[in-house]
């Protein structure tokens, strides 16, 4: 029996080695050679200080810079640990809400949601993007239309021209994947840092 049992266990511990600790290795070490950048996270400079992740979306608020999707993910509430508060953009704890098309609480959101951004440009369609959220709640892009849509607002905070702004936008939106995969989209973050530059000029 123990003629069966050896080659058993010494294939184990040799498809584990290469398995859980020389391929993982190896495809680390060879992501970094080849992938600098993306095996670091992706993050973002500004003079010389990480301001975040070109993968990982942030919360913008102020006027003067575009804001990104709406973020459903939460933390614990510090008052009562069995709770959660709203928490956007917490990269620790990725997720949707969870609010089925039914949801009360998602409708009403949504409105509240389309009415204010219609108050901020009432002669344009309220760009879906800018109302929903993401399975992770955590996406950094947004949709071209939905920078355009705020570029009104964001111009006007600035005092900056329109059509500087818009400028930028168009600068800062990627197309398809190899011109097939996926939606144009525009960083949020990178298109806030381009507008700070062009700003200070």
């Amino acid at each position: 029996m123990l003629k069966e049992i050896r080659p058993a266990i010494l294939i184990l511990v040799l498809l584990t080695a290469i398995t859980g600790l020389a391929y993982p290795l190896a495809m680390t070490a060879i992501a970094g050679v080849i992938f600098p950048k993306q095996a670091q996270g992706s993050l973002i400079e500004r003079d010389g200080k990480v301001v975040g992740s070109a993968l990982i979306g942030q919360e913008f608020k102020d006027d003067k810079y575009f804001h990104g999707r709406p973020s459903a993910t939460t933390a614990p509430d510090p008052a009562d640990s069995t709770k959660t508060v709203p928490a956007p953009y917490n990269a620790a704890n990725s997720g949707g809400s969870n609010l089925g098309p039914t949801s009360k609480a998602l409708d009403d959101r949504v409105k509240e949601d389309v009415e204010k951004l219609k108050a901020e440009n009432p002669k344009a369609d309220v760009p879906i993007d800018l109302v929903t959220t993401s399975a992770s709640g955590l996406d950094p892009d947004i949709s071209p239309d939905a920078a355009l849509f705020q570029v009104p607002r964001v111009a006007k905070a600035r005092n900056m021209p329109e059509d500087r702004v818009r400028a930028l936008v168009n600068e800062n939106t990627q197309g398809r994947l190899a011109g097939l995969l996926g939606e144009p989209r525009v960083n949020v973050l990178a298109l806030n840092l381009a507008l700070d530059a062009a700003a200070s000029k």
